[in-house]
């Protein structure tokens, strides 16, 4: 089993997309751990290969040149990791926001994957996925994925709902290792490990967002599995620990 990053690019946002309880966003009281890039918070995007050594599937796939121009490199990341994009059978979303779900369609317009055969949507979120006019080729072709479903003998989706309706995490298992692909569990890794209660101001729900980040965090750090992460920091892959009053990220 090999799981690749693939790194779409990047994207700058404004500080007041981070949430404090009760929707309060930072007004100057940013902690100084936090880098800003001009003034904004710079969010890696990323997206995750899993090569069983028979097909690959994808776990989400950027935004093509649907979004900002600092996006969109998944193919080249494809030929950097040389993989064949027509050994990528599967493609899987976490949910079904822009930077996420694009990429199946290439700039020129044609295919991102020639061979896909399963494209997986969050079942809460088929309709939104449907209502995406730029990938209407897809819409008929997108199957429901649930929580607990098996995509493969190593793949299970599992339920990390908050950040969207049917917010969806992958964990992949290979003998004794976990990794659990969570998807935007985490947007901005230099806080949000230390304060887990700092929600995102695109968060469907904030509030079971951050019930879901404590949870999966604990789960994460209490059975020592790696995670990957679309917005951690490039490669976006790593292990969380328990502190004193919350978690840290240790990046591979």
């Amino acid at each position: 089993m090999t799981v690749t990053s693939l790194r779409d690019g990047y994207v700058d946002m404004p500080v007041r997309r981070l949430r404090q309880p009760g929707d309060k966003p930072f007004d100057g009281d940013l902690p100084s751990q936090v880098p800003l890039f001009e003034g904004a918070l710079r969010l890696s995007v990323n997206a995750f290969a899993i090569d069983d050594g028979e097909d690959i599937t994808l776990i989400d796939t950027g935004s093509s040149n649907a979004w900002h121009p600092t996006m969109g490199f998944l193919p080249q990341a494809l030929s950097e990791a040389r993989i064949v994009v027509d050994r990528i059978r599967t493609v899987a979303f976490t949910h079904t926001h822009l930077d996420h779900i694009h990429g199946l369609v290439l700039p020129d317009g044609r295919d991102g994957f020639p061979q896909l055969s399963r494209l997986l949507v969050p079942r809460p979120e088929l309709d939104m996925f449907r209502s995406v006019a730029r990938l209407s080729r897809f819409h008929d072709r997108a199957e429901p994925s649930d929580p607990g479903q098996h995509l493969s003998a190593s793949i299970e989706a599992v339920a990390a709902t908050g950040h969207e309706i049917g917010h969806t995490g992958f964990r992949v298992t290979s003998r004794s290792e976990t990794l659990l692909v969570w998807g935007d569990l985490v947007h901005v890794p230099s806080l949000q490990f230390e304060r887990p209660e700092v929600a995102w101001e695109f968060d469907a729900d904030q509030e079971q967002a951050r019930a879901t980040r404590l949870r999966i965090l604990g789960l994460a750090a209490d059975n020592a599995w790696c995670v990957a992460g679309a917005h951690l920091d490039s490669p976006g892959v790593g292990r969380v620990f328990r502190t004193e009053a919350a978690f840290r990220f240790q990046p591979l």
